[in-house]
């Protein structure tokens, strides 16, 4: 009877954490597959002619900013809609969006080497990992930390804006360094908050799936952001 009770108290505990597995797992596999996409994206632009679709002789074509703000457009319409959508439609947003992005960073292929590139993307895949497991497996809340995190991305978006009018290439690396730091530390508050939000839904319901792509958006943007900002210090240019 004494070990029953135990039992019964030791359940929804186990349920958590086995919904929260269930739904991190299928986050990382949409993430997985979005990267994929967008890889394929990158290097089939950025190795071909193309990438003059994107890129004229005199700067970036018309499509191509198209190509460069439409991810962005995305990124709210998913905000403001997903709960709306169905989940097909929110999965063929997000696909949409992975070949988008994709197709906007083909340029690294064309002004980084292969070799610093794909160096660039292992180191930023250990860390990311390192990261991702610190904020699973933590006890420690993260909240302050993420809202802290926040108000540097905003302060990093307005610096970023500034220096496309100034061109300076040691505010640039500046930049650069508070990037890597941000978006490193924010792939273990994501994380976190993710676990959370997996331990109250379930991941094979209509909005369980809903909610893994968009956990799914906010690690890929952890990535893609840690890996071009890393690439500035580890990439080689032909």
């Amino acid at each position: 009877m004494r070990n029953e009770i135990f039992e019964n108290q030791d359940q929804p505990q186990f349920t958590q954490a086995t919904m929260a597995k269930t739904f991190m797992s299928n986050v990382f596999s949409y993430m997985t597959v979005a990267l994929v996409i967008s890889g394929i994206a990158a290097y089939m632009f950025g190795s071909s002619d193309l990438i003059f679709m994107l890129y004229t002789e005199t700067g970036m074509s018309i499509f191509g900013w198209i190509v460069m703000l439409a991810p962005l457009g995305l990124v709210f319409l998913l905000g403001a809609k997903a709960q709306k959508f169905s989940y097909t439609t929110v999965l063929g947003i997000f696909i949409l969006f992975a070949v988008l992005i994709g197709m906007s960073l083909s340029s690294i292929f064309v002004i980084y080497t292969m070799s610093s590139i794909a160096t660039t993307f292992m180191v930023t895949a250990g860390t990311f990992g390192v990261m991702a497991v610190l904020g699973y497996t933590t006890n420690t809340d993260l909240t302050k930390f993420g809202s802290i995190l926040k108000m540097a991305l905003i302060g990093l978006i307005i610096a970023m804006v500034v220096n496309w009018f100034m061109q300076s290439a040691m505010m640039d690396y500046i930049i650069s360094g508070i990037g890597v730091l941000v978006f490193t530390g924010l792939t273990a508050y994501d994380t976190q908050k993710l676990k959370q939000i997996g331990s109250v839904v379930d991941a094979n319901s209509e909005e369980g799936k809903k909610a893994s792509i968009m956990g799914a958006l906010s690690l890929y943007l952890d990535f893609i952001n840690l890996f071009m900002f890393l690439l500035r210090f580890l990439g080689s240019r032909d």
